[in-house]
């Protein structure tokens, strides 16, 4: 258990949020709107680890309005942003190396299809959910990194604390040092998105995830482009699969938004074998396809970011509750893969907490197992959604992309039909996944051109990543042998080829005198390595708050 700190102040709440995103935002204006509709008095606060909410809010997005039309009916009239672009021509395509198959709508359930879905920047849709919650009173905090969990006597969670600013590399204090804040709530939920740092540390000390399958992960990369007005199509989405994938499944997305732009990316799962496999080099790769390459030609590139997204799905799901919390969104994995979408369910969970939360507080209870919220989400829209594409990403796993998309495809319209399979599939971790480097064949990759392929580090610069440079490292490494003793030999340390930002080096190879180096001032925040590492060496933690990217229009 953490030790209290006398150098700490404390804040009371009725709920402490963790994270800005869109599971945090609506639980925090159903609360409101629950004690608005009573009379009642709840204090609410938000802690954002980034810049500004939606700094670090990265999605395709493509967003089903099914739970924004719950939590406010009338967004659509409120100067919402994301009512400008319905989606109005769904396409998924079958790419081989020059040419692509359109894939028939009748192939695929009805609910595939897009209808009555929008497609704009989640980061823009998170600004203006936290602009509704500030009407309504809740407090938003944004760079401040909740960086520890703190503990009641009784071992229930009582709050976090947010991380102490002006520590250097060493740990010392530097001149503009301030202690870190204490947050103490009846409640806390966690919404860090995929992979959260306290979520890893809430699932050991509660066995959140002893009964379920283990999570894992795509790799999600995303560029904007502003392209040729003519060339530009408002709503047209396409997804697409196969090309340039071979030694893993996943594929790419281009959507056409407003302002004359393109949201463009691709998705890696992070449970390929060949560790010469290079997620980055694979989306650089599939702009070049002719079919993409259409659109981009006479266009700029204005953006860039990346982030793990949780595939694992229904048998993924941890338990929801443990004593004076909860998990929402994507800190516990809500994802409907075959989808592509994860905003609705991430935003129906927080406002499903939200309700047994407000009624736990009405009852003057504190700091208890919030029994109501697991119940109330298993047996929710949610629920029924995710059992039934429970399967799809298992069989792709399994069986790769063509044959794997075909059998999951079958699978989902049998359940669909109410026949499904009477079995669900498991799943195994991402970083056990991994093949010997010596039995794997290499991957040669084309040098970027510079106008629809690009290096990492230019794409980074296009995140507006920044770190204060003198903190400590973010990126922990339980054995720091490890990446040399280890993984180079065995798997040509894969760190140096998984990460979209660059942050990990071999250096002095050429020398025989490798070193493993770690460029933190890169890092976007995607939780990649310490999902992908071989043997888990690698521990994501939170760095400085304000840190990271800073994403406009993403």
């Amino acid at each position: 258990m953490n030790e209290a700190r006398n150098d700490r102040e404390s804040m009371p709440y009725d709920v402490v949020i963790v994270g800005g995103g869109p599971a945090g935002l609506s639980a925090a204006i159903r609360l409101k709107q629950l004690a608005a509709h009573t009379g009642s008095e709840l204090s609410v606060c938000v802690l954002e680890k980034g810049s500004e909410i939606g700094a670090h809010i990265l999605s395709g997005a493509v967003i089903d309005p099914k739970a924004l039309d719950e939590l406010l009916p009338d967004w659509r009239e409120m100067g919402c942003s994301l009512a400008k672009v319905p989606v109005t021509d769904n396409q998924h395509w079958m790419l081989t190396k020059t040419g692509k198959m359109a894939m028939p709508h009748i192939m695929t359930p009805g609910w595939m299809h897009n209808k009555g879905t929008y497609t704009g920047s989640l980061g823009n849709l998170c600004r203006w959910l936290a602009e509704q919650a500030e009407g309504m009173g809740v407090e938003i905090f944004p760079g401040f990194a909740a960086a520890e969990i703190l503990y009641n006597e009784d071992g229930g969670v009582k709050g976090v604390a947010t991380g102490d600013m002006g520590v250097d590399r060493e740990g010392n204090h530097k001149g503009d040092y301030q202690p870190g804040l204490e947050l103490h709530a009846r409640y806390t939920f966690f919404a860090e998105g995929a992979r959260g740092h306290l979520t890893k540390i809430l699932k050991r000390q509660f066995a959140l995830d002893a009964d379920c399958e283990p999570q894992v992960y795509g790799l999600g990369m995303k560029e904007l482009w502003d392209i040729d007005p003519a060339k530009h199509q408002p709503g047209l989405v396409i997804h697409s699969q196969g090309w340039p994938l071979t030694d893993a499944y996943g594929g790419g997305f281009l959507y056409h938004q407003a302002n004359g732009q393109v949201a463009l990316g691709f998705v890696v799962g992070l449970g390929y074998r060949n560790p010469h496999l290079y997620p980055f080099e694979e989306f650089q790769r599939w702009k070049q396809h002719p079919e993409i390459r259409k659109f981009l030609e006479g266009g700029r590139r204005v953006s860039y970011g990346a982030r793990a997204i949780n595939e694992g799905g229904w048998q993924s799901i941890p338990k929801l509750a443990f004593p004076g919390g909860a998990l929402i969104g994507c800190s516990a994995g809500f994802v409907n893969v075959p989808r592509i979408k994860g905003t609705h369910t991430a935003m129906k969970s927080g406002m499903l907490a939200a309700e047994a939360a407000f009624a736990a507080v009405q009852a003057d209870r504190t700091g208890d197992v919030l029994a109501d919220y697991e119940d109330a989400l298993r047996s929710s829209w949610i629920a029924k959604e995710l059992q039934l594409v429970r399967n799809a990403e298992p069989l792709l796993a399994k069986f790769g992309g063509t044959i794997g998309t075909l059998l999951a495809g079958i699978d989902m319209w049998m359940r669909t039909l109410r026949i499904g399979l009477p079995f669900t599939m498991k799943h195994k971790a991402d970083n056990e996944k991994i093949g010997r480097s010596d039995a794997c064949a290499r991957i040669e990759y084309p040098k970027p051109d510079g106008k629809i392929s690009f290096d990492r580090l230019s794409s980074v610069f296009l995140s507006n990543t920044n770190h204060e440079e003198d903190q400590p490292v973010h990126l922990q490494l339980k054995d720091p042998t490890i990446p040399i003793s280890y993984n180079l030999p065995l798997y040509d340390e894969p760190a140096q080829r998984y990460c979209p930002a660059g942050v990990y080096e071999v250096v002095g190879q050429d020398d025989g005198d490798p070193k493993f180096q770690i460029n933190a001032q890169n890092c976007v925040h995607c939780k990649t390595c310490d999902i992908k590492d071989p043997t888990q060496n690698i521990n994501w933690v939170v760095p400085e708050g304000g840190g990271g990217p800073n994403y406009p229009n993403m």
